[in-house]
């Protein structure tokens, strides 16, 4: 049997997909590119649009319309008014999903009024099932349970295994995605397996052909084990103060963590420029920019992006191949625990 048709669900259904794989938002890491190859393969594609001007935001919405005819996603932190980027994105690209990060979203909020206007369905990250019922109650179309092991602006506080079953239950039969910790086939399975429609996955499309990471970013994530990455606050949060993010361990969070963690302000070589891009535009040490493709200079101290994920991320790859591997290892699991039970009660 087709991977397809071992997991479609009835959230594949809902947005127009074939496979329930979605692509993580990684921001400036992401790419039109990027999101075109996932939707191509089947999956969601979603482009960060949060840090974007304008016309950055045209042209991406632009380059994936000219790359793909299937469902895409744009994402929005809401660490800062978007509204404005919101409107720049249903205008110029009409895409099929808009999610939302870093707040909650009541009914009358002008997010969900506008993105609901324009024919999206909204996406809305939690962290507990509190919020997901509350989500749900404004009028919230899918939430995503995301894990402690997400890599990124993490938000909530109790890891997948719990998390998931719990968001599940308390918001059933609204679609849950599952986020954090899911980087293979196996991953997958078990997210569906504890009730979840899908898989976010950011850290395995960090190290994709398409992505937008420095290639010296992408071979730390494959050569990192689960325990190389450090969830830390006060540290990689300049444009973002005092967000909890996971990253890579390096240079700066051992220099930070020597000093005794000190506040923002009291961070040793906290002016140092350690980047540039090709713009010539500098790069502070705890700048929230991730390490992109365009830095020039010490990318390994820049926030290197990473969820625990990392440790079954073995060779970089094209994003097709991505998609079609992990759908056909968790089929093939999913299809072996059916054949297996189906065994059992013949007996």
């Amino acid at each position: 049997m087709a991977a397809v048709d071992v997991l479609r669900t009835p959230l594949c259904d809902t947005i127009g997909i074939e496979l329930p794989i979605v692509q993580a938002p990684i921001g400036r890491v992401g790419s039109a590119a990027l999101a075109a190859a996932v939707s191509n393969a089947g999956g969601l594609g979603m482009l960060g649009l949060s840090f974007d001007s304008d016309d950055e935001i045209r042209r991406t919405l632009r380059e994936t319309r000219d790359l793909t005819d299937r469902p895409f996603g744009i994402n929005l932190v809401l660490h800062r008014d978007q509204r404005g980027r919101l409107a720049t994105a249903l205008d110029a690209g009409r895409p099929r999903v808009v999610s939302f990060h870093w707040s909650a979203l009541t009914s009358d909020s002008p997010y969900l009024r506008d993105a609901h206007a324009a024919g999206a369905l909204v996406i809305l990250a939690v962290g507990n099932a509190d919020e997901a019922r509350r989500a749900r109650d404004a009028g919230v179309d899918i939430v995503v349970a995301q894990g402690l092991e997400a890599g990124g602006h993490v938000w909530g506080k109790v890891g997948s295994l719990a998390l998931i079953p719990a968001v599940v239950d308390a918001v059933d039969p609204m679609p849950v995605i599952a986020a954090g910790g899911i980087g293979d086939g196996r991953g997958l399975a078990a997210v569906l397996a504890l009730g979840a429609q899908a898989g976010w996955m950011g850290t395995r499309f960090v190290v994709a052909d398409e992505s937008g990471a420095h290639p010296d970013y992408r071979d730390r994530v494959v050569e990192a084990t689960e325990t190389d990455t450090v969830l830390s606050v006060g540290v990689f949060d300049r444009g973002f103060e005092n967000a909890p993010v996971r990253t890579l361990d390096n240079s700066t969070l051992r220099r930070w963590r020597e000093a005794g963690s000190p506040p923002i302000g009291k961070r040793p070589a906290e002016d140092e420029i350690v980047a540039h891009r090709t713009n010539g535009q500098p790069i502070a040490r705890y700048d929230s920019m991730p390490a992109i493709a365009d830095l020039t200079g010490d990318v390994e101290a820049l926030a290197n992006i990473a969820g625990q994920s990392a440790g079954v991320v073995r060779r970089r790859e094209p994003a097709a191949a991505i998609v079609r591997e992990v759908a056909e290892d968790a089929a093939r699991i999913l299809t072996s625990w059916r054949e297996a039970r189906e065994r059992s009660r013949r007996r």
